[in-house]
C-alpha cells in the first residue's frame, strides 16, 4: 500500500504539490488526472524520491520512506521518455535491474509482455510499442511494491496507444502491483483506473471511482478534468454540462448554429438562453430544438 500524508513541494516559478493526502491500496491502479502543470509529475517524483518534500510523509507497505533514496524505496518508475539504454538488449535491461539476476524470470516477463522473440534486440531495433513494453517489463523486473507511470503512452500513435494501455492494465492487475499512473487524457483515466484522483493547481481536489468523478464532480476543477465541457454563466452561477449529457425532448429551447462530425459522432453548436454550447445531437443549422440536460451542474461563480 502507498500512503501520502500532507505531502508538499513548492517551486519559486509556480505551483508544485500542496498538502496531498492519498492512500492507494495493494494491487490498485490509481490514475492521477489533470492538466499540464497541475502537479501530477511532481507528485510522482516525490513518491519516487527524486525530489525531497518540504512537508509531509511517504509511506510504502507500512514503512516511512520519506528520507530514503530512490533505490531503497521499493519503487519502479516508467518515465514518459522511457530512458532505455541504447547499448543493451531487451533481456539485458531486465537482468541489469533485478535484485538477483534470473534469466528464466526475465524471459517469462518478456513473454508476458509479448517480447520474447525480441529478447536480443536493442531499443533502436524495436518499434515504439515494443520499447514501451521493454520499459514496463524492466520496471516489473525490479519486483517493486509500487510502480509509477508518467504519461507513458503519449508518444505513441492513437491506435497503438489504445491497445497498449489496455494490455498494461491487464498486466498490472495480474501481477498485483500497486500502481500510480499519471495522465492528462480523461479517456485513458476511465479505461485504466480503479480510482481517479483529480489534480488542479497542486492540490488533489477529488478521489473516487471513474464513474463517480465523471458524473458527480465535487468542484468545477474536477468537472473540467474530463473535458467535453460546456461552461455558461447565469444568475451568478456557473452552469456546467458535458456534450453527451444533453438530449432532445426537454423544455429548454435553442437554435442550432453549426453541425460537425467528430469520430463518427455528430455534435452541434446550439444557441441557448444562457449562451452557446456544443451538444451531441444530430440536427442542421437553423433547426429549433428543445433540450434537457441530465445532469446540469451548478457551481458558484468566481471560483
Amino acid at each position: 500500500m502507498l500512503r501520502l500524508v500532507a505531502l508538499s513541494k513548492r517551486f519559486s516559478g509556480g505551483q508544485g504539490v500542496l498538502g496531498v493526502n492519498l492512500e492507494v491500496s495493494q494491487g490498485e491502479v490509481l490514475v492521477l488526472l489533470g492538466a499540464s502543470g497541475s502537479g501530477k509529475s511532481t507528485l510522482l517524483n516525490l513518491v519516487a524520491g527524486l525530489l525531497p518534500p518540504e512537508e509531509g510523509q511517504v509511506w510504502i507497505e507500512g514503512r516511512e520512506v520519506t528520507r530514503l533514496p530512490p533505490e531503497r524505496r521499493g519503487v519502479a518508475y516508467v518515465f514518459q521518455d522511457l530512458r532505455l539504454w541504447p547499448h543493451l538488449s531487451a533481456l539485458e535491461h531486465l537482468l541489469l535491474v533485478m535484485p538477483r539476476p534470473d534469466r528464466k524470470r526475465a524471459l517469462g516477463l518478456l513473454e508476458r509482455t509479448g517480447l520474447l522473440e525480441h529478447a536480443a534486440k536493442r531499443p533502436g531495433e524495436l518499434s515504439g510499442g515494443q520499447r514501451q513494453r521493454v520499459a514496463l517489463a524492466r520496471a516489473l523486473a525490479r519486483d517493486p511494491q509500487v510502480i509509477l507511470l508518467d504519461e507513458p503512452y503519449s508518444a505513441l500513435d492513437p491506435v497503438l496507444r489504445e491497445r497498449l494501455r489496455l494490455e498494461v492494465r491487464t498486466l498490472l492487475k495480474d501481477t498485483g502491483v500497486t500502481a500510480l499512473h499519471v495522465t492528462h487524457d480523461p479517456e485513458e483515466a476511465m479505461l485504466l483506473a480503479d480510482r481517479v484522483g483529480v489534480m488542479s493547481k497542486g492540490r488533489l481536489v477529488q478521489v473516487g471511482s471513474p464513474e463517480e468523478v465523471y458524473w458527480k464532480p465535487s468542484s468545477l476543477e474536477s468537472f473540467l478534468a474530463f473535458g467535453r465541457a460546456n461552461i455558461l454563466q447565469h444568475n451568478g452561477e456557473v452552469l456546467a454540462f458535458r456534450q453527451e449529457w444533453v438530449h432532445e425532448g426537454g423544455e429548454l429551447e435553442g437554435v442550432v448554429l453549426e453541425r460537425r462530425s467528430l469520430r463518427g459522432e455528430v455534435i452541434c453548436q446550439v444557441q441557448l438562453p444562457w449562451g452557446d454550447a456544443w451538444v451531441r445531437i444530430d440536427c442542421n443549422p437553423g433547426d429549433r430544438v428543445r433540450l434537457q440536460m441530465q445532469p446540469l451542474l451548478r457551481y458558484p461563480a468566481g471560483r
